[in-house]
C-alpha cells in the first residue's frame, strides 16, 4: 500500500495571484514555512549564554532583532524571542539548542505552523503601512532591525524592519489573519495603481 505524502498549502496560496499584482512601489510576498521557534529563557542567564554561544549572537535587546546570520533572532517579550530559520531546520535547532542549554531552565517550542512571513518593500510600504498601523516608522523612530509587535487593520503583527529607510519590513502574521492582512494590504493599495 503506498502512503501520499499530504501537499502543503501556504497560508496564502490562493492569493498569490492578487498580492502579484500591486503597484510597482509596493511588493508582497510570501515567505511560507519558515522554521520558527520560541525560545523562553531568563537574559543573561547561563541558559541564555549557552544559547548565545551555541547560534554565535547575542539575544537581541527590546524591541530589536538579530538579522545577520541565517537564524534571524527576534525580541518578542521580557524573557521571550522568536528564531526564524529556513524551512525544515526545525529539528536541526532544537537539537541544537536544547543540547546547549542542557539542564538550565529554558524552554525551546517549535511554533513554525503558527504564522506565516509576508516580506514587504518598495517605496510605496510606509505609505501602505500608515494606513493601518499606529506604528510610526520613520527610521529615526523606528530604525533598521526594529522588533514591534503591533496591529495592522486589526490584525496582530509582528513587524521587522530589514532596512534603514524601512521600505523592507517582515510581517510575521498568524495564519488564521494572513488571507483577510493581504485582502487589506491589496485594497490598501487601490489608490496608487
Amino acid at each position: 500500500m503506498t502512503v501520499e505524502t499530504p501537499t502543503r498549502l501556504s497560508p496564502l496560496s490562493d492569493r498569490q495571484d492578487s498580492l502579484a499584482q500591486l503597484p510597482t512601489g509596493f511588493q508582497v510576498r510570501e515567505l511560507p514555512y519558515l522554521t520558527q521557534l520560541t525560545l523562553r529563557v531568563e537574559p543573561g542567564c547561563a541558559a541564555a549564554k549557552a544559547v548565545e554561544s551555541c547560534m554565535g549572537i547575542s539575544l537581541p535587546s527590546p524591541l530589536m532583532a538579530e538579522l545577520s546570520d541565517d537564524v534571524k533572532v527576534l525580541w518578542t517579550g521580557q524573557d521571550e524571542w522568536l528564531l526564524v530559520a529556513p524551512d525544515g531546520q526545525q529539528d536541526d535547532l532544537l537539537a541544537r539548542l536544547r543540547s546547549a542549554i542542557g539542564d538550565e531552565f529554558a524552554t525551546v517550542t517549535d511554533v513554525s505552523a503558527q504564522r506565516t512571513t509576508l516580506a514587504l518593500s518598495g517605496h510605496l510600504v510606509r505609505t501602505v503601512m500608515a494606513q493601518g498601523c499606529a506604528i510610526d516608522l520613520d527610521p529615526r523612530v523606528t530604525p533598521v532591525v526594529s522588533c514591534l509587535t503591533t496591529l495592522l487593520a486589526q490584525a496582530p503583527v509582528t513587524l521587522v524592519v530589514r532596512d534603514e529607510a524601512a521600505s523592507e519590513l517582515w510581517l510575521l502574521v498568524r495564519s488564521s489573519f494572513a488571507s483577510y492582512l493581504a485582502a487589506w494590504l491589496v485594497d490598501a493599495c487601490t489608490e496608487y495603481r
